[in-house]
């Protein structure tokens, strides 16, 4: 009977080779070029449930690999094992891998650099040609892609709108005027028979957009800044700048009144089940004061919606602490609740808690 282990091939016109020195026929590794090697490895690592990310290969890589993929036969056990031992000492015999190109460098050092020459280099990048373009798009602020889809035409805002996830679709949709919202809505029954390199050749061009956009010398937009500043400063100052705001621009006194959260506003922004968080967060003498010295009618019932939303002893522990406090100072009580807005600020920046919108129904 024919020993079956010689009857394997690797490739149109290779053989196994035999080791004839042992009486007994012995098949020895096949001699394969690199790109066959590769092939064996990728195969083996498909075949074990790996998850490679071929995708990210250069598509003349890809090519080439599917081609000698559907070249391949069978391969014995000993040429498997070869190519699979010399992998394995390739890749311990690796100290570091750099990225593919500067467009690669780019996502490597990506917030490590000044923005302005992040900004430069990608233009003498170009557009880039490596990875998913929709994953970029997709880690963009939702008002910027809303900035785009009415930049671009329905057709391509509704390509755009259906690669993201459903809910930052929907987040999206919110931020657009409701007759273009619409507009792209209907565009999307018109996708069926958009092939998946068209789909690709239109995130490709809108990363590209991205690139191309001036760096900012803010993250936040000008409302957000003015009330971030607004959010530390006295009620008396706060008020009097806000009423000056409306007298010189409605529109950015909005923005900015959007923008600011105070004590008064803890009721009706923060939901109950957060107050815990919030409460660990904030030195107990700083919560009393605030407590304490919460005299105009809104920051008692944020006082008391604190208390409201605590176990009950601790809540009894600290009314009878505010008890014993006596009365507050109006500067220190604007202190103490001062820091109990900072510390719901942070836990909203580190995405501990997140903030009822104003225009929320909840």
């Amino acid at each position: 009977m024919q020993d079956t282990n010689t009857l394997v091939q690797v490739a149109q016109g290779a053989a196994p080779t035999v080791d004839r020195n042992d009486d007994a026929p012995r098949v020895v590794p096949l001699a394969l070029s690199t790109r066959q090697k590769a092939a064996v490895v990728v195969r083996l690592l498909l075949n074990e449930g790996a998850d490679i990310p071929l995708e990210e290969l250069p598509d003349e890589l890809q090519e080439k690999l599917t081609h000698q993929l559907g070249q391949m036969g069978l391969v014995d056990r000993v040429t498997l094992a070869a190519v699979a031992h010399e992998f394995a000492e390739a890749l311990e015999g690796h100290g570091l891998s750099f990225p593919h190109g500067l467009a690669g460098a780019l996502d490597a050092v990506d917030g490590k650099i000044a923005p302005a020459t992040a900004a430069r280099l990608r233009k003498i990048a170009g557009v880039r040609q490596i990875g998913d373009p929709w994953q970029r798009l997709r880690e963009i602020p939702t008002e910027d892609l809303a900035t785009i889809a009415q930049a671009e035409s329905t057709e391509i805002a509704a390509v755009m709108l259906s690669k993201l996830d459903t809910a930052k679709a929907a987040e999206l949709l919110g931020h657009l005027p409701g007759p273009v919202a619409r507009r792209i809505t209907y565009a999307i029954s018109k996708t069926a028979n958009v092939t998946p390199e068209a789909v690709e050749r239109i995130g490709w061009s809108l990363a590209a957009q991205l690139d191309q956009r001036p760096s900012q010398a803010f993250a936040d937009g000008p409302g957000a800044r003015v009330g971030a500043i607004l959010n530390q400063s006295a009620a008396s100052t706060r008020d009097g700048l806000l009423t000056a705001l409306e007298e010189e621009d409605t529109d950015f006194a909005s923005v900015v009144r959007r923008s600011i959260f105070t004590f008064a506003h803890i009721p009706s922004r923060v939901t109950p089940r957060d107050v815990p968080a919030i409460l660990r967060r904030v030195d107990q003498a700083n919560l009393v004061t605030a407590l304490a010295g919460s005299a105009a009618d809104d920051d008692q019932v944020s006082a008391e919606f604190l208390l409201s939303n605590m176990s009950s002893r601790m809540a009894d522990n600290l009314r009878e602490e505010i008890g014993d406090r006596g009365k507050v100072k109006r500067a220190e009580a604007e202190e103490a609740m001062t820091q109990v807005v900072g510390a719901i600020r942070n836990l909203v920046a580190e995405g501990a808690i997140t903030l009822i919108e104003e225009d929320s129904e909840e």
